[in-house]
């Protein structure tokens, strides 16, 4: 049987980052894929352009990945964003920062990284076999000694899990390393699709598909997650909304889903303003153009076919003056205008799931090597592990960082 100083499970960026980190320490590197292509869930990442990941400082990032996000203190410490910025132009990509925060390689193409990645594990000497699927982890009940496949066998006193999560099952996700994890006894958390489009309750919604709203507030209107609220820019669909604020807020969404049912949503659309602040504006509107009509007013301050639905939700007739409006109606207008209600009532399950919320537990590994305290030798890096960020190159950093820590095996940097 073939021997190796460290077996890497998966392909994504954790994995080959972590490939490559052990190799250029001069360690003999197997990785093992089971499709037959390398890096297919980062070739659809940001939608094929790659988004690598952003100038946040590290404390900064680490915090939108909330409470649990400083156990990635040692892994961004040891390989930042600068690093990481870094690190790809020594291996022939250069990057750009187009919008000053997210950056992403000159090509703005998945493949050029995917393609840099293997070119580097094949000059470092790493094997690399594709269409094998890990089946089995051995050990001897304190230490790995190897992975098993479909074929055999390949012996290694050190095996990196680098399998991902359950997000887009086409490209190969199936949790297969969630269960490797628990052959040895680590606890996998429970699992929620994330980063998604969402399904709404009203119908409404599809009256509005041309619509995006710039700078939406979502709320959770729960009494015990009234804390949680996102913002960024809102786009209806034909059954609910997406849009970078939906996929980000997503992962806050789905485990309420599954706990409640359904999720009450409160939606600023007017750019934060209060109601107070709406009324003064329509004042204005209305001493201005007296003439124009209760659509034309909320024109001003939404798309039409949105000021339609609203209007009709609130029962006001969109071609009367506001101030010939009802009272009643005025402020049922107002009041949908300061606070939405939308209902989300389901996803399109991992299918559509950009990454996946939950995973091996983070109190059974070490955050200064992503090794197991379970087991010796066994090492976790990317999404397995239950830590998420939102969209914005979060994810893909995170994946890096913590490949290239993996890659060290334990040893000192």
């Amino acid at each position: 049987m073939d021997s190796y100083d460290l077996i890497v499970i998966g392909s994504g960026a954790a994995g080959m980052m972590s490939a490559i980190t052990a190799a250029r320490l001069g360690k003999k590197v197997l990785l093992l894929e089971k499709l037959p292509k390398l890096g297919a869930k980062l070739k659809a990442t940001g939608g094929g352009r790659c988004n690598l990941t952003n100038t946040l400082e590290n404390e900064d990032f680490m915090a939108r990945f909330g409470r649990e996000g400083r156990f990635m203190t040692p892994a961004l410490k040891a390989l930042d964003y600068k690093e990481l910025i870094s690190f790809f132009a020594e291996i022939g990509v250069e990057s750009h920062i187009p919008d000053g925060f997210r950056v992403f390689p000159v090509t703005h193409s998945s493949q050029t990284i995917i393609t840099a990645l293997e070119e580097e594990m094949n000059r470092w000497g790493v094997e690399i076999l594709c269409s094998q699927r890990a089946e089995k982890l051995e050990h001897d009940g304190e230490k790995v000694t190897g992975v098993s496949t479909q074929i055999g066998t390949y012996l290694s006193s050190n095996v990196v899990i680098a399998t991902g999560g359950l997000g887009y099952p086409t490209l190969g996700a199936d949790g297969d390393g969630y269960t490797l994890a628990e052959s040895v006894g680590h606890k996998v958390t429970e699992l929620y699709p994330a980063m998604m489009p969402l399904r709404t309750k009203e119908t409404w919604v599809a009256n509005c598909r041309s619509d995006t709203i710039a700078k939406a507030e979502l709320r959770v209107n729960l009494p015990k997650a009234k804390k949680l609220r996102a913002k960024g820019d809102l786009i209806f669909t034909a059954s609910g909304i997406r849009g970078p604020v939906v996929l980000d807020f997503a992962r806050e969404i789905t485990p309420l889903l599954h706990k409640y049912g359904e999720v009450p949503l409160l939606i600023n659309l007017t750019k934060g303003m209060n109601e107070e602040e709406i009324q003064v504006h329509l004042k204005n509107e209305i001493s201005k153009n007296p003439q124009n009509s209760v659509l034309e007013n909320l024109g001003t301050l939404l798309p039409l076919p949105l000021s339609r639905e609203l209007c009709q939700i609130a029962g006001a007739e969109p071609s009367h003056k506001f101030n010939k409006l009802p009272g009643k109606q005025r402020n049922a207008l107002i009041k949908l205008l300061a606070w939405t209600p939308l209902t989300v009532i389901g996803h399109d399950g991992f299918k559509m799931a950009m990454i996946t919320r939950g995973g091996v537990s983070l109190k059974e590994i070490r955050p200064e090597t992503m090794q197991s305290k379970l087991i010796k030798g066994l090492f976790f890096c990317g999404e397995i592990m239950n830590l998420d960020g939102p969209c914005g190159g979060y994810n893909l950093q995170w994946a890096f960082a913590s490949g290239f820590l993996a890659g060290h095996l334990g040893e000192s940097r």
